[in-house]
């Protein structure tokens, strides 16, 4: 991650019941609680968005636009590699949406979940609470190696 002198601002973007977002809000809000980090979430949808923001996100925006508009504004992007396939999310996540999250600057930390047709070669299947929990270690390791002595984020 770049310094930027700033609180590190991670979005989680899920869509549908927005159910693997909930997990890795809750992990990484657990995980990051004393560090200089802010988590928002990017919904497809109302549900999706509901869900990870009471999971503890500090905000949360829904739908195509807002998620085209924020994943160029924030330092770390998680979720699933769905979030680079066009069409993704059974057609929820349109092309736009991934045209936006593979242009963004951010950090992309994402589960290889083969939901999309994509399979990763050379990654082992793990359990999806196996890889959240290395997703957060990843995270925690972003945020945590880009702090100060003043404590705040570069």
């Amino acid at each position: 991650m770049k310094k930027t002198g700033k609180i590190a601002r991670i979005a989680v973007i899920d869509g549908q019941g927005g159910g693997i977002g909930k997990l890795l809000v809750e992990k990484l809000a657990r995980a990051l609680h004393n560090k200089h980090a802010e988590i928002i979430v990017l919904g497809t949808n109302v549900l999706a968005t509901s869900t990870m923001l009471k999971a503890g996100a500090a905000e949360g925006v829904t739908g195509e636009n807002a998620i085209v508009q924020n994943a160029g504004k924030v330092d770390i992007i998680a979720g699933t590699i769905s979030l680079l396939v066009a069409h993704s999310m059974l057609g929820e996540f349109t092309p736009a949406m991934a045209e936006a999250v593979a242009k963004s600057p951010a950090v992309k930390v994402l589960l290889h979940l083969n939901r999309s047709g994509v399979e990763v070669v050379g990654v082992p299947a793990e359990p999806l609470p196996h890889l959240v929990d290395m997703l957060v270690e990843r995270v925690v390791s972003l945020v945590g190696g880009c702090e100060e002595t003043s404590g705040a984020v570069m």
